[in-house]
């Protein structure tokens, strides 16, 4: 017993689209998927050129590199693009995503590039196996954004990478097939409509791959349809024998596999709403004589795009993520007269332009109390009776403000870290402490006069040296006078009225 492939494929325009642009195969050993864009029969005519070049795999024997072969009729179909917009300069700009998967009995060869998906269902799991080429994936990816906000993100229609005729490297990864797996590759006209969990629920719970795949087209449909919309399922199975006819459809076949919707239900009333379908356009035929020397220069035009087209694709990104910072980032600095200001946006500099303005002042209330508050108010709304200074700050926080190194918060961290951590340096100042209290001398030591007749009356003695004890000396204190005081003079208590950040300074 060996591992075969039972496949199918269903592909339907959609309920807003006149025309078509997926294209996909269906055969014993190759799976794929090309979704094309461009415009108004464009993008068809790119994805018949690359299912057309892929074909030829399911013609070969199983066996050999994998990844080799795909990547060779990838670029060969990739090539079939740039020789069609020289044939017809009119299409300059087609394009088309490629999702394809070549099997050899327990190996999977997987070729992707742009944003069309592969799926595998295994052991009740469903499991992404390609990454989508596109902006608000790397937003995803970067921890940005979540899977759920790229649905719905402006710029999701944004492709990163696809094939247009210019120099582009696919994707390209192996994997292990095992019986009871069940393979997936479809167009984001179902990946955009539908969640996953209803994707994972419809794989694992309908057995038979026509009426599943069915299945996923109505459900497209009934979430409104805004694009065409194809699927491609194929059953891993350890039987000897497999399916056999090869299905080509969507724009690069004819219409035996277009989905037909049930009247009776809602998508299908939906779908005899829709204007008749455009007659697809095919992509002229070349000879195969035609001197080389004619298509080099289409090359050297399609590089210059290419770099062109990366090099405006990196300024949108750059855009986009220069002004996430912008929106998203508060920082605390002081302005040239030293008050701490809450600034939006970045401390750094890019080309000399400042990424960042000042958004809030920071206002010191309660100044004759023994802890002053902060309040904050739009920097645009006017001035403080009394602005936080940095030199109002205790050194530690002060040197953080000085140094920016409060940065990279929300608005709501900005100010609960100035509250908490800034602070304010009167209480700690000398001119408001008040001096610890002198403690009382020790009382004289108490003597009894001698009653002895005979004993010697005192005599002088030389004074001691400070602080050196004598022998036999009998030390004795003087009593405290009440006019004495400590030895140094205390700072004098705030006075009554001045604010704290007057006494300060």
């Amino acid at each position: 017993m060996t591992l075969v492939l039972r496949y199918i494929a269903r592909s339907d325009r959609g309920l807003v689209r006149s025309n078509n642009e997926d294209s996909f195969y269906a055969g014993p050993r190759l799976l794929a998927l090309a979704d094309g864009m461009g415009g108004h029969a464009a993008g068809e005519v790119a994805s018949q050129l690359v299912i057309r070049a892929l074909s030829t795999l399911d013609d070969d024997e199983p066996g050999g590199d994998l990844l080799t072969q795909l990547d060779g009729a990838t670029r060969a179909g990739n090539e079939a693009i740039a020789a069609q917009v020289h044939e017809s300069p009119e299409l300059d700009g087609m394009g088309t995503t490629l999702t394809a998967i070549l099997f050899a009995g327990s190996r999977i060869g997987l070729c992707h590039i742009g944003d069309s998906r592969g799926y595998m269902f295994r052991d009740g799991a469903l499991t992404q196996i390609t990454r989508d080429d596109t902006f608000v994936q790397t937003l995803v990816d970067e921890g940005r954004i979540t899977a759920e906000q790229a649905h719905t993100h402006p710029q999701r229609s944004l492709i990163m990478r696809a094939l247009t005729g210019t120099e582009v490297e696919p994707t390209l990864t192996m994997r292990e097939a095992r019986a009871g797996d069940r393979y997936m590759l479809c167009s984001d006209g179902l990946s955009d409509v539908v969640t996953e969990e209803t994707l994972a629920e419809t794989l694992g719970s309908i057995a038979d791959p026509k009426e599943c795949a069915d299945r996923l087209i109505e459900l497209a449909l009934r979430g409104g349809g805004p694009d065409n919309v194809t699927v491609v399922l194929a059953d891993v199975v350890d039987t000897e024998y497999g399916d056999s006819r090869p299905i080509v459809g969507g724009a690069a076949g004819g219409n035996e596999e277009i989905y037909t919707p049930d009247p009776a239900t809602a998508a299908g009333r939906a779908a005899a709403l829709r204007p008749p379908p455009a007659e697809p356009q095919r992509p002229t035929v070349l000879t195969e004589d035609e001197p080389a020397a004619k298509h080099k220069s289409k090359y050297r035009r399609w590089i210059v795009a290419g770099v062109v087209l990366t090099v405006v694709a990196a300024l949108v990104v750059g855009v986009f993520v220069v002004r996430s910072v912008v929106r998203s980032n508060y920082y605390v600095a002081a302005d040239d007269s030293g008050d701490v200001l809450v600034y939006q946006g970045s401390p750094e500099k890019v080309f000399f332009l400042s990424m960042s303005n000042p958004v809030q002042r920071v206002c010191v209330e309660d100044l004759d109390q023994t802890e002053p508050t902060y309040t904050f108010i739009s920097y645009d709304d006017g001035t403080c009776e009394f602005p936080l200074n940095v030199d109002d700050l205790v050194s530690g926080p002060a040197q953080s403000v000085k140094n920016v190194m409060i940065r990279n918060k929300s608005e709501q961290q900005i100010q609960g870290v100035v509250t908490d951590e800034l602070t304010f340096r009167c209480d700690n100042a000398p001119s408001s402490a008040t001096p610890a209290p002198t403690p009382p001398p020790p009382a004289p030591s108490e003597s009894t006069p001698s009653t002895d007749p005979s004993a010697p009356a005192p005599r002088a003695t030389a004074a001691p040296a400070p602080g050196i004890p004598q022998q036999g000396a009998t030390e004795s204190v003087a009593p405290p006078t009440g006019n004495a005081g400590p030895s140094a003079t205390p700072a004098p208590d705030q006075d009554a009225g001045t604010s704290c950040r007057q006494q300060v300074r």
